[in-house]
């Protein structure tokens, strides 16, 4: 008996006729662009849109259509089948030639040309499919896919009340569920398509602005579908089921059924009905228990009933004689009952994240079987039940404490408290922890290079939260949770500091409270938790997803979960010592490769980062497999173009080494044997230099294009931002600062790395105003992280000898360079020439006899505060008002609602100058009421009592009523003079 670290793996397809209808339902994966017939010829129809689904990923980032197949980040999703046509060789009857020719002869339009546009026997589908979809884009002889444009299903009634001829051969049709109104009408024409063979109803196709899924919205099916007696294949995954839809019973050739992520809590008594059934998927459900008549599925090779609520498991499951991988991961199951041992055909048992202790004997007698026990207490004594509260003792429940940005320290007693942090940060100190009341501190820092030590290909995507005092023990773990923004294809872990190095500790990922959010009014943030006994410095860091497992001299088997097609296979006596094995995968833009090698042809598959402890040496071959690079197939590869690069993550160099060990292809793999762990990378290409073009794009692949910015304050010339962005996200910042902030147009395009250090110099006149830590020779010092704000302001003067205005500029200079880069980066990174990253004008007007800025615009326009109805307060009342306050200035400010950093700005600018200084703080505000609505002089007044100047507020009050009686009067006037005027007139 095999124990292994497997994990939704994908098929191993040199398994061959050993794994019969289990490769054809799992090589292809909830993604149908996986899909293959195991005879060895694939569609072109799906090779088609394949290749377009392809192209659309490369564009998400901008907002375009998600694949189906990507998993959320925020909860656990795995492929499962969607359509395999090796599956259903039996069913669809035709021969494997004829199916090839017929799709061959209608392969979709994916990009219709103007002349195919015009032509009259072209149906159009806009509404609701978009203008360039035309019908042979998604309809071929067999197949009609609706499921890669948002709203396609509404398509289908349309399509039936055209061409309901060509519509009824369909057999394989695949629709998106996030439509209520369009699936609604697609259910309905449902019955019609009687040949179908294959139907996806799926969510999860789109994403939203937020990059979250789009659920989908299918509750059930009708009656009618019961008529669809050729169906075999049905996925209706990511839906809102809440049962199994009757009708499904009536399905008499049903072999693969896919109802992952609903809301079933339980399985209809009779589904034994469904006795052709060979797949069965119910991941990510709410099922609590199976029911007996499940043992009646003889037919049944896989079954996956992960990530649910189950306990126990029924006696009659080991009656699934053909049972070949068993799924039971995520559940809360206490123990396996015995009949297993009867499950001759099983090989893939998953049971890690239970609550097993003991594992049954009888799998003893299955020597072939892989066991995946991670995460189990196995060997532990069972936990004591609780203890019975006492009579009259209430439920302890942990307070809660929101801190403002303020609020720097905060107490915790041994009752525990759950701590709010602004920006989204939560701390979680259980009952028991503290035997007295402590005082702790908390603070977000600048990421220091002392803290932040990033790995290969790390991102950094928050600031270090540091928690004090470090020295403190917990009695009991603490959560501390970390907010983080949304990262694709890889795996968030927390990194602690302790002072002298970094560890990565265990990371639990969530959303925080609902009552507390990052942003007013915003969703709750994503949490990085994890659990400690003593406080340090914490950061989210995101890696590529990292897998490991111990290798014995007995063999293991290791499948990536970034990607279950990545497969490493350890051979028995390939080792005589136990050793650590970890693998991480690396996706990389298709589209990036061929701009950066300029080859438009150029794909490669996922970089492979393999390391051992120890070192040395397999004593046998490991077989690695590794899926095709995009648009390669096993039956479309020339060899001569397809390479296989090692690579050494010290010297930071690439060889081809595709002669010198064995490479073979199947459909979807590629699999070749080494001995020796390092990098290894998978290229099709046809550049003859490859090693070359490989080095460069790996190095690339470390490099963000950014550009800087350099804004100046519209109101204080002399406060400048400094900011350093994505070039992917400067469009947006610059708009969102545009109403206070004015500047040159953002950089050029430049190359920084993660974690690279660099300066900011002022010069040609310009100086910084303050001393500053960060400010190292006269130049700012920065360092780049792309998922942070990069963001500093400063105070500049002119330099002295500098009395008039000064047309100076900011320069961007490239400082320390991170560990371990390529020896070609670095040299590019030293010298006088390199070390300039870019320049940007920067203006500041002359100062004039009491040392403020001379501003082309006059500093306070006429303003009238109020109304003179109510009473209203002009310019000039509002300047001999300002003569009173004096000292009291700031918390006058504060009450009337200014914030910290505005009134830190105004101390700043005004710091010589006490007059100048409250006249400004109360205009600025005055400025700010003309769009607050009536009532600003009456907020004036609350604001001086509430800050102790009642004098003052007296004085504003007997202003107003001066004012008003004036108003009156002089509308008494007027109205007298409009009578006696009329009077006049009359006699005349």
């Amino acid at each position: 008996m095999e124990r292994s670290s497997e994990e939704g793996a994908a098929p191993d397809e040199e398994d061959g006729d050993q794994e019969g209808m289990k490769a054809g339902a799992e090589e292809a994966g909830c993604n149908p662009s996986r899909t293959a017939s195991n005879s060895g010829v694939p569609d072109p129809a799906v090779l088609a849109v394949r290749l377009w689904r392809g192209l659309v990923h490369q564009d998400q980032e901008t907002g375009g259509v998600v694949p189906d197949g990507q998993a959320a980040d925020d909860e656990p999703e795995r492929d499962a089948p969607s359509v395999s046509l090796s599956s259903f060789m039996d069913t669809c009857a035709p021969s494997v030639s004829s199916l090839s020719s017929s799709s061959t002869h209608h392969q979709p339009n994916l990009y219709p040309s103007s002349s195919s546009s015009s032509s009259s026997s072209v149906l159009s589908l806009t509404p609701p499919l978009p203008p360039s979809v035309e019908l042979p884009a998604v309809l071929t002889d067999t197949r009609l896919t609706l499921d890669v444009y948002q709203g396609g299903a509404a398509a289908l009634p349309l399509i039936w009340g055209s061409v309901p001829g060509q519509l009824r051969g369909v057999q394989y049709l695949r629709l998106g569920s996030e439509d209520k109104p369009g699936l609604d009408g697609a259910l309905d024409v449902l019955p019609n398509l009687t040949e179908l063979r294959s139907l996806a109803i799926r969510g999860h196709c789109f994403y939203d602005a937020q990059g979250d899924p789009l659920p989908g919205l299918l509750t059930t099916l009708p009656t009618s579908v019961s008529s669809l007696s050729h169906l075999a294949h049905l996925d209706l995954s990511f839906n809102q089921l809440s049962c199994l839809p009757p009708c499904l019973l009536s399905l008499p050739v049903l072999t693969s059924l896919l109802l992952c992520h609903n809301h079933l809590s339980a399985l209809p008594p009779d589904i034994g009905r469904l006795s052709s059934l060979t797949y069965l998927s119910l991941l990510g459900n709410e099922l609590v228990s199976l029911p007996p008549s499940l043992g009646q599925l003889k037919a049944l090779q896989t079954l996956d009933v992960s990530h649910n609520l189950l306990q126990q498991l029924p006696d009659e499951i080991g009656s699934l004689g053909e049972l070949f991988k068993l799924e039971l991961s995520h559940n809360k199951l206490r123990q396996l009952p015995e009949c297993m041992g009867s499950l001759l055909s099983l090989r893939e048992l998953v049971i890690y994240s239970n609550d097993l202790r003991l594992i049954p004997h009888c799998l003893n007698k299955l020597p072939l079987l892989k066991i995946d026990v991670r995460d189990n207490p196995l060997g532990q004594p069972p936990t004591p039940p609780p203890l019975p509260p006492t009579p009259g003792q209430a439920e302890t429940k942990i307070p809660e404490l929101h801190l403002g940005f303020n609020q720097h320290s905060f107490c915790v007693s041994s009752a525990g408290c759950h701590v709010f942090l602004p920006g989204g940060a939560e701390l979680l100190f259980p009952l028991g922890c503290l035997l007295k009341t402590t005082r702790l501190e908390w603070a977000v820092k600048r990421p220091e290079r002392e803290w932040v030590q990033l790995e290969e290909h790390d991102i950094l995507l928050s600031r270090p939260l540091e928690l004090r005092p470090h020295g403190i023990t917990f009695l009991k773990p603490v959560e501390v949770c970390v907010p983080y923004h949304r990262t694709k294809r890889r795996e968030v872990v927390v990194q602690r500091f302790d002072g002298q190095s970094c560890s990565t500790l265990p990371t639990v990922l969530r959303r925080g409270s609902e009552t507390h959010s990052s942003h007013p009014g915003g969703r709750p943030a994503r949490l990085a938790c994890c659990a400690v006994r003593h406080f340090s410095w914490f950061m989210a860091v995101s890696r590529p997803v990292k897998d490991s497992c111990s290798v014995t001299p007995a063999g293991a088997l290791l499948v990536s979960t970034a990607d279950p097609g990545i497969k490493l296979h350890f051979p028995p006596d390939s080792t005589v010592q136990t050793r650590t094995i970890t693998l991480q995968v690396l996706h990389v833009s298709v589209s990036e490769v061929q701009a950066v090698c300029g080859d438009p042809q150029a794909s490669v598959s996922p970089l492979l980062c393999l390391s051992q402890t120890p070192s040395t040496d397999f004593l046998q071959p490991i077989k690695v497999q590794v899926p095709l690079p995009s648009g390669v197939t096993g039956h479309t590869v020339d060899m001569s173009c397809l390479h296989l690069l090692h690579g050494d993550p010290t010297a930071q160099t690439w060889t081809d080494i595709t002669s010198q060990v064995s490479l073979y292809v199947t459909h979807l793999y590629a699999i070749f044997y080494i001995t020796h762990f390092s990098w290894y990378w998978l290229w099709y290409t046809t550049q003859r230099c490859v090693s070359g073009v490989v080095r460069k794009v790996y190095q690339r692949l470390k490099q963000f294009k950014v550009q800087f910015l350099v804004l100046q304050r519209k109101t204080d010339p002399s406060q400048v931002m400094l900011q350093c962005l994505p070039s992917n996200k400067v469009d947006s910042r610059v708009e969102s600062l545009s109403e206070q902030y004015d500047g040159p147009q953002p950089s050029d395009l430049c190359d920084l790395l993660e974690g690279e250090q660099f300066f900011a110099g002022f010069e040609r006149g310009l100086d910084i105003s303050m001393e500053r830590p960060d400010c190292v020779g006269g130049r700012l010092c920065f360092v780049f992280y792309s998922s942070l704000k990069n963001l500093k302001e400063v105070y500049i003067c002119p330099a002295q000898g500098h009395n008039g205005p000064v047309r100076g500029q900011v320069s961007f200079y490239r400082g320390e360079i991170p560990n371990n880069l390529p020896e070609e980066v670095a040299r590019k990174r030293k010298g006088d020439d390199s070390q300039w990253l870019a320049t940007l004008p920067l203006r500041l007007p002359a100062l004039n006899s009491d040392n403020s800025f001379i501003m082309e615009e006059p500093q306070y326009p006429p303003l009238n505060l109020g109304d003179p109805e109510s009473g209203y307060l002009t310019e000039a009342n509002l300047l001999s008002i300002s003569l009173q306050i004096g000292q009291d200035w700031r918390v006058i400010g504060i009450n009337l609602g200014l914030s910290y950093q505005e009134l830190d700005r105004i101390q700043y600018k005004y710091r010589d100058n006490l007059g100048d200084l409250v006249l400004d703080m109360l205009f600025h505000w005055a400025r700010g009421q003309r769009n607050a609505g009536p009532g600003a002089v009456m907020r004036l007044v609350a604001a001086m009592i509430e800050s102790g100047r009642r004098d003052v507020a007296d004085e504003i009050e007997d202003i107003v009523s001066i004012g008003r009686r004036k108003y009156s009067e002089s509308l008494r006037r007027v109205g007298l003079e409009a009578e006696s005027s009329s009077l006049g007139e009359t006699q005349q």
